[in-house]
């Protein structure tokens, strides 16, 4: 065994002082190379991945978690500030079954379950009550918690003392609420209502006035009533404001950029918003027909009545008629002899009868400014801008103007009021602004160096190899033809003609001892050569 070692190691130190300065170093690379990377393939598969098994959990939680844990022989570790505990990944679920199932996690909070367990008749109605205050307040900062973006809740709740009469006015409740919310988490609008709904619906007499909602960064979560309107506050207000405006800058950027240039053009707006909200209520009356202006009949009554005969002469006006009614026609005789007549006609139409609701919008554009300014294609002449484009730009501008400002308030604009409007510059645009969205991603320098290293290093690499494949290749060829070249200079003597001697079988002895021990008959060698 050990002349084998020692065999293996000449010809590890043989085949290593026959190779070049770059071989050895190829050599080296690669061997560390795959020392590295299964070092590292070592490292990240048998690692262990902790995630957390609870999370914002008191210390004393926590303790009792962790020795429940020591003692299962659970690899567990205590995460910065002590309330979260973290164990390997793939136990996370079996431990919550095991953790829950012993209510180690649940320490210090009352639930509805603490009165079936804990129910006796020595409890007295003070100590009923804070239990009963102490549930309610436990149980709303659970639902809390149950909401997407909260990681705890601190809810206090004050309850009004119930009066001895009947007749009492019953108090109203109140709640204050602190919200640890996750980092940046913004609630909608519709979200804070539903929080105070759950709230003013879990707590009886507790009014949504009531409540007060803030998280730890003491941002307070105030309720927006149903009867106000959006645009109502001023926060509102001015986002609708730069919302028209930015609408209006892009319309007219985008119009002008086209035929000039994006740039060459620089808009400004600004406007006038109306926010008063107006709700009325209108009960027209309408005739049917519009061109005679009349109704529908829907009833028609006509009395005719005549008389002719000789006596007094007839005058005067008939009992209980009004001699100015047009109705009415009294023929008067110059003898005895007279006529009388009387018609009488009465209709009863229909009219259109409408009644309107009006909500009028919560917002009007009252007025509206636009600022332009116009770089000729020759940025130092101004002589260069085709005549007529400016007065085409002033034309678009009013066109703009006139179709989103209100005309039920303003009226309709003359030419001079739509002037005074627009103000249109043509000048040199000195800081002109950079289109970020268009610009592309500039690769570092480093990068392209890394990969040129690279690239060389693979080549040199491939170079070597093929290198040496062809060397070895040719020296295979060569030590081929020798071998030959040999075989044919050997003249093998006929065996059964060599004579068995002392002196053959000596040489026999000597030559199979050089092949089998050939350290021992090393030292032979020696010996002989230092008798002589």
């Amino acid at each position: 065994m050990k002349e084998r070692l020692t065999k293996i190691k000449n010809d590890i130190q043989a085949f290593w002082s026959n190779r070049t300065t770059k071989q050895k170093t190829l050599y080296i690379s690669v061997a560390a190379a795959i020392i590295l990377v299964a070092a590292l393939l070592t490292f990240f598969l048998s690692r262990t991945t902790y995630v957390p098994l609870y999370k914002d959990l008191s210390r004393s939680d926590i303790g009792r978690i962790k020795e429940e844990l020591d003692a299962q022989a659970v690899p567990n570790q205590i995460a910065p500030g002590g309330t979260s505990i973290l164990v390997p990944e793939e136990r996370v679920d079996d431990l919550l079954v095991s953790i829950e199932s012993q209510g180690l996690a649940n320490s210090g909070r009352i639930d509805y379950s603490f009165f079936s367990e804990n129910a006796g008749f020595g409890t007295t109605d003070n100590e009923f009550n804070m239990i009963k205050l102490a549930t309610m307040q436990n149980e709303l900062a659970k639902l809390i918690t149950g909401i997407e973006g909260v990681q705890d809740a601190k809810v206090m709740i004050t309850l009004p003392t119930q009066g001895v009469f009947v007749n009492e006015d019953v108090q109203s409740a109140s709640a204050s609420i602190v919200l640890k919310t996750q980092l940046g988490q913004q609630f909608t609008e519709s979200q804070i209502k539903g929080l105070y709904n759950l709230i003013s619906k879990s707590i009886p007499n507790l009014a949504k006035e009531d409540i007060v909602v803030m998280n730890q960064y003491f941002d307070y979560y105030d309720l927006n009533h149903e009867g106000d309107q959006f645009g109502s506050n001023v926060a509102d207000q001015m986002s609708i404001k730069k919302s028209i405006e930015r609408d209006l800058q892009r319309q007219v950027q985008t119009m002008l950029g086209s035929m000039m240039g994006q740039d060459k053009v620089v808009v400004s707006v600004t406007t006038d918003i109306d926010f008063q909200q107006e709700n009325r209520e209108e009960n027209l009356v309408t005739p049917v027909d519009e061109e005679s202006k009349e109704g529908i009949a829907l009833s028609v009554q006509r009395i005719t009545e005549t008389f002719t005969g000789e006596g007094a002469v007839p005058g005067g006006t008939p009992e209980g008629e009004d001699p100015t009614d047009n109705r009415t026609t009294i023929v008067e005789g110059s003898t005895g002899n007279g006529d009388y007549e009387r018609m009488e006609e009465t209709i009863n139409n229909e009219v259109n009868r409408i009644r309107k609701d009006i909500v009028e919008s919560p917002y009007k554009i009252r007025d509206i400014g636009l600022q332009v300014m116009v770089e000729p294609p020759t940025a130092d002449d101004p002589g260069s801008l085709e005549p007529g484009v400016q007065e085409d730009i002033e034309r678009i501008l009013e066109t703009i103007i006139r179709t989103s400002i209100d005309k039920a308030s303003v009226g309709e604009l003359t030419d001079e009021q739509l002037a005074e409007k627009i103000a249109v510059s043509i000048q040199p645009i000195r800081g002109k602004q950079t289109d970020f969205s268009t610009e592309r991603p500039v690769v570092p320098v480093w990068v392209y160096i890394a990969g040129g290293v690279l690239l060389l290093i693979i080549i040199v690499l491939v170079i070597l190899v093929v290198r040496k494949r062809r060397k070895d290749e040719q020296q295979a060829l060569i030590d081929a033809q020798a071998l030959e070249e040999q075989l044919e200079a050997i003249d093998v003597s006929d065996i059964n003609s060599e004579k068995e001697t002392g002196a053959t079988m000596r040489r026999k002895q000597l030559e199979k001892m050089a092949k089998d021990k050939p350290e021992e008959f090393a030292k032979l060698l020696r010996t002989w050569i230092a008798e002589d």
